[in-house]
């Protein structure tokens, strides 16, 4: 790989970890604040509705000037959402902010790979950037667990830096400080990510063409046989990728009897599955064989329901793992295949942003389903049979899907081929 892509990988590090160390502090917070239960899914909620509302102009504005500065930009915006909690802000309005920098950086960080690499390295470099991303959401999550214990707290209050007075008075706000640095490292290599020489569209100052362009391009990569197939995986994987995170911890603290900080450690063993598939995938799975991973997805499902009847921390871990493994071998493989057939098809800043719509409406609907599921009191168990059965159908339904765009590309073949 060439050296630029390792900076490309650690600006993302960096952003991703402080990102989900937030998400945690931001929990603890609104349970300091004794906020009703069914806040903790809108967290997530506002972190992604800029994506949605957003999707028609972040790509325009990714594809606009080199990928590296957008990533600064938006690295920017995240570091004044962090600010805001600081200031004592909701930790929902808060976390809306840096969600607005977390969707103009997607199209920035995941199509700058298009441009930097050849297609044959594009399921490696995903397998890297999502192994990556997911060992940032391991540590995220493990350092976010650690800056709510109250020891942990109480020790980084104790210490103070001589001559300078920090203003720092309360376990909160040290947290949010230290979270605050990780952005700042992030913001440190964007601002040597290398610029790939492509040429750059000027950003129209009209949103109804920025609209009807996106439109143009939504409606065209779900057209496509390939991009329809992949798009419709990555979708149904990170609604129910974000949906799985709060449903761990609600599951770990009735199963397990965990507190947030230890269902926050059990969050990343997920992750450490995730980013194990992740890499084996890069190994093993080419551009042309992506598809064939769809299966598993369906696997991934039906072994979610097993989760209702673990009682013990030995078996948690192992099936928590196979769970985060069978997602991510599936998931990188796609993934690529999305981003290649969207580069071809419209470019990388309009297609990240195509993708980064989908998914993150499936996550809102998913999360928000999971919000009046547990706004009705609804049992963890028949939230998690529900969860299971679901990603099984709609895995089993894309198959049969790809299966039939098969036959009719097999059956236009065979009439190009016959007699006239």
């Amino acid at each position: 790989m060439p050296f630029g892509f390792y900076i490309i990988m650690a600006a993302q590090f960096f952003s991703a970890l402080a990102d989900n160390a937030l998400l945690i502090v931001a929990i603890a917070a609104l349970r300091d604040m004794q906020a009703p239960a069914e806040y903790e899914p809108l967290l997530k909620t506002c972190f992604t509705i800029s994506y949605v509302v957003l999707a028609a102009f972040v790509g325009a504005f990714a594809d606009s000037m080199p990928k590296g500065r957008v990533m600064l930009i938006s690295n920017s915006i995240k570091i004044f959402g962090c600010g805001l909690m600081f200031l004592h802000v909701h930790p929902l309005a808060a976390y809306a902010i840096v969600g607005l920098g977390a969707a103009a950086y997607s199209p920035a960080k995941y199509g700058i790979l298009t441009e930097y690499l050849p297609p044959r390295l594009l399921v490696v470099a995903n397998g890297w950037i999502e192994g990556l991303t997911v060992g940032a959401i391991i540590l995220g999550v493990v350092i976010g667990g650690l800056l709510i214990q109250p020891g942990m707290l109480n020790h980084l209050l104790a210490f103070d830096l001589p001559l300078i007075d920090t203003g720092i008075d309360s376990a909160a706000e040290v947290a949010v400080a230290l979270i605050a640095v990780l952005y700042l490292l992030a913001a440190v290599f964007n601002l040597y990510v290398p610029d790939t020489g492509v040429d750059h569209k000027p950003l129209k100052n009209n949103p109804a063409y920025l609209f009807h362009e996106f439109k143009h391009c939504l409606a065209l990569l779900w057209r496509d046989r390939l991009g329809q197939i992949s798009l419709a995986v990555t979708t149904l994987f990170w609604g129910a990728g974000a949906t799985l995170q709060f449903i761990v911890i609600k599951w770990s603290e009735a199963a397990l009897g965990l507190n947030l900080s230890q269902s926050s450690m059990l969050q990343g063993v997920v992750a450490v599955g995730v980013a194990t598939g992740a890499i084996v995938a890069a190994k093993f799975i080419t551009l042309r064989k992506a598809v064939r991973v769809i299966p598993l997805g369906i696997a991934m499902g039906i072994i979610v329901l097993v989760m209702n009847f673990v009682r013990d921390m030995w078996l948690a871990v192992p099936l928590l793992i196979l769970i985060g493994a069978l997602s991510g071998f599936f998931v990188v493989p796609m993934n690529a295949l999305l981003q290649h057939r969207g580069h071809i098809l419209m470019g990388a800043g309009h297609s990240i942003a195509v993708q980064n719509f989908n998914e993150n409406l499936s996550i809102l609907v998913m999360t928000g389903l999971y919000y009046l599921m547990i706004r009705a009191d609804m049992s963890i168990y028949w939230v998690l049979t529900l969860f299971g059965l679901f990603v099984s159908s709609i895995m089993y339904l894309i198959r049969e899907r790809h299966f039939a765009n098969q036959r009719d590309r097999d059956d236009v073949k065979h009439l190009d081929d016959s007699p006239h």
